[in-house]
């Protein structure tokens, strides 16, 4: 019997399907809602998974808008009660309930401070929703693991959907199109490797860049919420300071590696790592000394995607081998309604 996550993360390619044909219209009219408001700014709010995917929207939106994008922190506005001035900005937020207290309560305060609210979210008829001014809905149907997969993939599809109906790019469009099918192939891919790589493995590097440094902090996630391993991550550009002193024989390391301007940096550091005896993971790229995983070759906006589904099926196959239940990580529910 497969899990919940298994499950859910393979309906993955027909979450995009669906969401495409849903908010056409929605996203037509907040492309043009963008143009005409110009935004000086776009400050993000999100908490987990959903932060991840904020992530990406900020390189995203940076590469392609020049419109300087930040994550806000919700404590600022549901503990200290701060307000900033946010005229001109459009605050993105990103989340699956829509009902987060600290989240409301920040999205509550960028309305209040002049901003354009635009929510990305799995519940239409949540409180988020409601308060916005561009509700887009992920699509994602219910998902009942613990551990977002299919709703995670959705905010990134979303988010890609977002920037190419604010930028007019038909190339965009179009890679948003055929990606379903490029996610099927991806859900295909051999990674079993990386099962047997860390089975017994105690802490883990997850590296990425630019567009994929969002499913970096997703994967180092899904490691530690399903399979109770010590994952931590970092930007290529970063991993090469502190952290470095803690790579030894055999320490494991995965790495995703978009076809991008980034790729040479990910493919650098998985040489030295290799060079220092880490046991390197590769998705994507070539590095002498690493183990390559099989992946799909896409625009470099949808890669990222497709890795992390491919991702998916890996993690909920190694949190059984470690002898976890990856829908019921221990000590967490489905909804974190954090204050």
């Amino acid at each position: 019997m497969q899990s919940r996550m298994f499950e859910e993360a393979a309906q993955s390619a027909e979450v995009v399907r669906r969401q495409l044909q849903i908010n056409a219209e929605p996203m037509r009219a907040l492309g043009a809602a963008l143009r005409t408001l110009s935004p000086r700014a776009v400050v993000t709010c999100a908490r987990g998974s959903s932060d991840h995917a904020a992530t990406f929207a900020k390189y995203l939106i940076e590469a392609h808008t020049r419109v300087l994008t930040s994550s806000a922190a919700p404590s600022m506005s549901s503990v200290y009660d701060a307000s900033m001035n946010l005229r001109e900005t459009v605050c993105l937020a990103i989340s699956q309930s829509g009902k987060s207290p600290d989240l409301l309560a920040t999205v509550e305060k960028a309305r209040t401070s002049g901003a354009l609210i635009v929510a990305i979210c799995n519940t239409p008829d949540s409180p988020l929703s409601r308060m916005a001014d561009h509700a887009i809905d992920i699509a994602a149907g219910p998902e009942t693991s613990v551990a977002a997969t299919k709703s995670y993939i959705g905010s990134l599809s979303a988010i890609v959907h977002l920037l190419a109906s604010w930028t007019e790019s038909d190339a965009m469009l179009e890679a948003l199109r055929i990606a379903p099918a490029q996610m099927e192939q991806s859900w295909s891919l051999d990674w079993s490797r990386s099962v047997q790589a860390l089975r017994e493995a105690v802490n883990l590097f997850v590296v990425g860049r630019g567009f994929g440094l969002g499913i970096a902090q997703e994967a180092a996630l899904k490691l530690k919420e399903t399979c109770g391993l010590h994952a931590e991550a970092f930007s290529a550009a970063e991993v090469q300071h502190g952290p470095m002193a803690l790579v030894q024989q055999g320490f494991p390391v995965l790495a995703f590696s978009q076809s991008d301007e980034t790729r040479g940096s990910i493919e650098s550091i998985a040489r030295e790592f290799s060079d220092r005896g880490a046991r390197v993971l590769l998705a994507g790229g070539h590095a002498s000394g690493a183990t390559r995983l099989p992946v799909v070759t896409a625009h470099p906006v949808i890669e990222p995607m497709l890795m992390i589904l491919s991702f998916y099926r890996m993690a909920e196959a190694l949190a059984r081998a470690r002898g976890f239940d990856p829908d019921v990580p221990p000590h967490l529910r489905k909804v974190t309604e954090t204050v």
